[in-house]
């Protein structure tokens, strides 16, 4: 019987703030997932530098172990 992985934090990120593309790439999804996500504010929390779009590494952390926890209440 196999049981749930329950997400962990991600421990290996760079120490840089981070790109759509290194979100898409973390979580193996769509770019336009991450779009999305950002769109319907249901993702980890971005910003805005001019027209990019950056994540800090210890919010996408602090979403991580947020889901985490959601998904072990439900």
């Amino acid at each position: 019987m196999a049981t749930a992985k329950t997400p962990q934090p991600v421990t290996e990120l760079p120490d840089r703030y981070l790109t759509p593309d290194d979100i898409a790439w973390l979580f193996k999804v769509p770019l336009e997932t991450v779009y999305h996500w950002r769109k319907q504010r249901v993702g980890p929390p971005g910003f805005r530098v001019g027209r990019y779009v950056r994540y800090d590494p210890a919010a996408v952390n602090a979403w991580v172990a947020h889901q985490s926890e959601l998904d072990t209440a439900a």
